[in-house]
């Protein structure tokens, strides 16, 4: 009962303050029988991933009016939606976001499936997605836990067991609170408060609607909370990124391999990312080395680039990538740290 009390209130508070999202059917919309699409639903939380909501709009707002339909999603050039995606990071999400989108087309027709198991067999939907899209698509009485929901869920609770231990048990927590009624409003209404109110630092207590049965508040232990086990320090790895111009304005690029970092994206020929990289020129040339590296952060490792330039005649041809006319060459296409290596070069 202490449960369904607190849905209630939350859902209360929901329908006076739900954020104004470009993928999400407000509550007022919603109680007057608009309902959501699914596969604008299913694209948001795939943006989101690992994402910010002020990064995730402008991208969200050029695929969906690029491709309105999972099915026009599905019949898109590879290369056209990585370079939609560049800039987004977390490029297998890319990758997966079409093979999904081809599966939907041509297994479902054009139809996300309205179960969360058979979400599940969907490539790249995981449980979090799974959970989202049935619980906010389809009404379905999900347990959805992202990082604001596990937060909330710490605090609530006055959960000390660190992050990621905690996981099962937080999820529990909020499998209890997840209501038979408006399952998919109580989703997002836990995630706004988790990302407006239950804030990771200086949480705006006074107005959250769930302080008066807080375990944290009481205790004040909120702001300590959830705990994490100490990250480990990331690896510094090093590269060679070769930008070889024409003279007439053409660039040398290359299309990496669809499998591993930076899969399928557009990008400067370059040498491995280790300790001690070789050289590996793409094209004969006199490469000039930029004072400045191309610094850049992935999930498990920080990356730094040397950043070597060249001008070639026309009539040299590379062992590596092909040249790009000026014309059908945009930085934007390429994911951030080659951009990055374009800046310095532009610089130069």
């Amino acid at each position: 009962m202490r449960e369904a009390a607190r849905a209630e209130d939350l859902l209360e508070w929901y329908d006076r303050h739900a954020r104004d999202l470009p993928w999400r059917i407000g509550p007022r919309a919603r109680a007057a029988g608009v309902r959501p699409d699914p596969y604008r639903v299913w694209l948001s939380e795939i943006m989101l991933q690992q994402t910010t909501v002020p990064a995730v709009k402008p991208y969200f707002e050029a695929f969906t009016a690029r491709w309105p339909t999972v099915s026009d999603l599905a019949a898109a050039e590879d290369a056209d939606v990585m370079a939609a995606w560049a800039g987004l990071g977390y490029y297998a999400r890319a990758r997966n976001l079409l093979k999904c989108a081809r599966v939907v087309a041509t297994e479902h027709g054009g139809i996300f499936p309205d179960s969360q198991e058979a979400l599940l067999q969907l490539p790249g939907v995981g449980p979090y997605t799974a959970g989202a899209v049935a619980a906010i698509a389809y009404d379905l009485p999900a347990t959805v836990v992202d990082g604001n929901v596990e937060r909330v869920m710490a605090r609530l609770h006055d959960e000390h067991t660190p992050l990621p231990d905690a996981k099962p048990v937080l999820t529990g927590y909020a499998a209890a609170l997840t209501p038979d009624e408006r399952p998919g409003c109580y989703a997002q209404a836990v995630m706004d408060l988790g990302a407006t109110i239950c804030t990771p630092r200086n949480p705006a207590c006074g107005l959250c609607p769930w302080r008066p049965s807080c375990a944290a508040w009481d205790a004040g232990t909120a702001a300590e909370l959830p705990k994490k086990v100490p990250k480990k320090r990331k690896p510094v790895r090093l590269g060679i990124a070769y930008l070889a111009r024409r003279v007439d304005g053409a660039w040398l690029l290359e299309r990496r391999p669809d499998k591993g970092l930076l899969g399928g994206m557009l990008g400067w020929p370059g040498s491995e990312w280790n300790e001690a990289p070789e050289e590996a020129p793409p094209i004969r040339a006199e490469w000039k080395t930029l004072p400045e590296e191309a610094r850049h952060t992935f999930t498990h490792f920080h990356l730094r680039l040397t950043v070597k330039t060249a001008l070639v005649p026309m009539e040299r041809l590379p062992s590596r990538g092909e040249f790009v006319e000026l014309p059908a060459f945009s930085p934007s296409d390429l994911p951030t740290v080659m951009r990055k290596a374009f800046d310095l070069a532009r610089g130069s």
